[in-house]
C-alpha cells in the first residue's frame, strides 16, 4: 500500500507515513493536551495503527504515559508532539496524529472541538 500523507517533527529527526486518510479530526481543549502542546488546544486525527509507518527516527521517538491507558509520543530531540494512543480498551488499535506534524496538505471533511469546558480562558472561539 502506498503512502497517502507524510509527516515529521520540528527538527526532522522523526518522519512517518500514513497509509490511510486520517479520521475523527478533533481539537481537544483538555488540560493534558494544553500542557502537552503548549497551546490552547491540540488538533489530532486518527488512523488504524497498522497504517502508521515510522520511516525515520524510531530510536528518537519517546513516550510518556499521561494516564494509565494513554501513551503520548514525541521527538526526543526537539520535543515536538507527534502521536497519542490508547494502550488498552476501545480504539487501542488506532493512533492519533498531531495534525500540525503533517508535511502534506490535509483538509478534513468534518471536525469537532472536544472538552471546551476546559478551554483556556484567553482562547476566544468563533472569532
Amino acid at each position: 500500500m502506498t503512502s497517502l500523507f507524510k509527516g515529521s517533527c520540528l527538527c526532522g529527526a522523526v518522519a512517518y507515513e500514513l497509509r490511510s486518510t486520517p479520521k475523527a479530526v478533533s481539537h481537544c481543549h483538555c488540560r493534558q493536551c494544553q500542557k502537552s502542546n503548549g497551546a490552547a488546544f491540540a488538533s489530532f486525527a486518527s488512523v488504524p495503527r497498522a497504517d502508521l509507518q515510522i520511516t525515520q527516527g524510531t530510536d528518537t521517538l519517546k513516550g510518556y504515559a499521561s494516564s494509565p491507558t494513554v501513551l503520548r509520543q514525541f521527538c526526543g530531540q526537539c520535543g515536538a508532539s507527534l502521536f497519542w494512543s490508547r494502550t488498552e480498551g476501545d480504539y487501542s488499535d488506532w493512533v492519533s496524529i498531531a495534525l500540525s506534524s503533517l508535511d502534506d496538505p490535509f483538509v478534513p471533511a468534518k471536525q469537532k472541538h472536544l472538552h471546551v469546558q476546559s478551554k483556556a480562558t484567553w482562547c476566544e472561539m468563533g472569532v
